[in-house]
C-alpha cells in the first residue's frame, strides 16, 4: 500500500481504491447478496409477492438432496470437475517443468506464444474445433481407422469422456503458468545438487521440485476445478442426455423453468462447493493465502 501511494499519490490511489471498491460492491457483493436472498425465498407470481407466503424457507435447499436425478448429477459434477483438475496436472506440470527449467531462455517466448496464440479465439469456437475432432465421422476416426486401431468408428461425443477433453484443452492455460511462474523461481542449482548426489528425476521431483512449485499447483488446482465445475458451454456442446453438467440444471431452472429461486439456491450450493475445495487445497498443499497471492 505504500509503495502504491508512493508511486501515484493519495488522490489518484484514493480513485484507485474507489473504483475497486465499487466494482466489488455491484458487480461481486450485491448480486451475490441478491443471489442468497433469492435462494431462501419460494417461488411465487408477482401478485403474491410480499404476501404471507413470501417468507424464508430452506425448501429450495431440500430439492436438491430429494430429486435423485439433480443429486446424482450433482455428485457427478463433483468427481468429474476434479478429474478434469488431475488430468491438467497431469498433461501441465511437464510442459511448466520443461519452459521453466529445461527449454533455453530465448525459446522461452515462442513456446509460450505457442501455448497462448490458439487462446486467442472465443471458447466457444474452441469448443467447437473439438467438437468437429471428436465427431463420429471426425479427422480423429478418420486417423484411428487409417492406422488400423479400430475397425468402426468410436462415439467420442455425447458422453464424460469427450467433455473432459475439452475442458483439460480450454483450461490448460490456467494451469500451466501458476506452475510455470512457481518452479521458474526455483534455482537450478538446486536440481544440478541433486543429480550430482545422486538422485534420480522423481526423487528430485518429490523432494525440491513439487515441494517449491506447492502454491503454483494449488493455485492451478483451484482455477482449474472452479472452471471446470462453473463451465456451462463445455458439456453443453460436447456432452449429452447422459453426461450433464450441474450447471446446465441450474440453466434450466434460471432461463427453462423459470424458477429463480430454485436455481439461485442451485448456484449458491455451487459456489459453497466451489469455497470448500479452495480451502481443501490450500490445507492439502499446505500453503496460505499469502502464499497463493505470489
Amino acid at each position: 500500500m505504500s509503495e502504491v501511494l508512493r508511486r501515484y499519490g493519495p488522490v489518484l490511489t484514493g480513485i484507485i481504491l474507489l473504483a475497486v471498491a465499487v466494482w466489488l460492491a455491484l458487480l461481486v457483493v450485491l448480486p451475490q447478496l441478491m443471489m442468497v436472498d433469492f435462494s431462501f425465498r419460494p417461488s411465487l407470481p408477482p401478485a403474491r409477492l410480499g404476501g404471507p407466503e413470501d417468507v424464508y424457507t430452506v425448501r429450495n435447499y431440500a430439492t436438491l438432496w430429494t430429486n435423485q436425478i439433480h443429486l446424482a448429477i450433482f455428485v457427478k459434477t463433483i468427481w468429474a470437475s476434479a478429474l478434469v483438475t488431475l488430468t491438467t496436472l497431469v498433461v501441465c506440470y511437464p510442459i511448466a517443468f520443461y519452459l521453466a527449467q529445461v527449454a533455453p531462455r530465448r525459446r522461452v517466448p515462442l513456446f509460450i506464444l505457442m501455448l497462448v496464440v490458439p487462446f486467442w479465439i472465443n471458447e466457444l469456437l474452441r469448443t467447437f474445433a473439438w467438437y468437429i475432432i471428436l465427431a463420429y465421422n471426425g479427422p480423429l476416426n478418420a486417423i484411428l481407422l487409417a492406422l488400423g486401431l479400430t475397425d468402426e468408428p468410436q462415439r467420442f461425443l455425447g458422453g464424460d469422456a469427450g467433455v473432459i477433453v475439452g475442458m483439460v484443452y480450454v483450461y490448460i492455460l490456467f494451469m500451466v503458468f501458476p506452475i510455470h511462474n512457481a518452479i521458474e523461481s526455483l534455482d537450478r542449482n538446486q536440481i544440478e545438487a541433486a543429480r550430482d548426489l545422486g538422485a534420480g528425476w522423481l526423487r528430485i521431483h518429490r523432494r525440491i521440485v513439487i515441494p517449491h512449485a506447492k502454491p503454483g499447483i494449488a493455485v492451478g488446482c483451484i482455477m482449474t476445478f472452479m472452471l471446470a465445475a462453473g463451465s456451462y458451454a463445455v458439456p453443453a456442446l460436447l456432452g449429452g442426455p447422459n453426461s450433464r453438467w450441474f450447471t446446465e440444471i441450474i440453466y434450466n431452472w434460471f432461463f427453462e423453468g423459470g424458477n429463480w429461486n430454485q436455481g439461485a439456491a442451485y448456484a449458491f450450493i455451487l459456489l459453497v462447493l466451489c469455497i470448500g475445495f479452495i480451502l481443501l487445497a490450500m490445507r492439502l498443499f499446505r500453503v496460505g493465502l499469502t502464499d497463493i497471492a505470489k
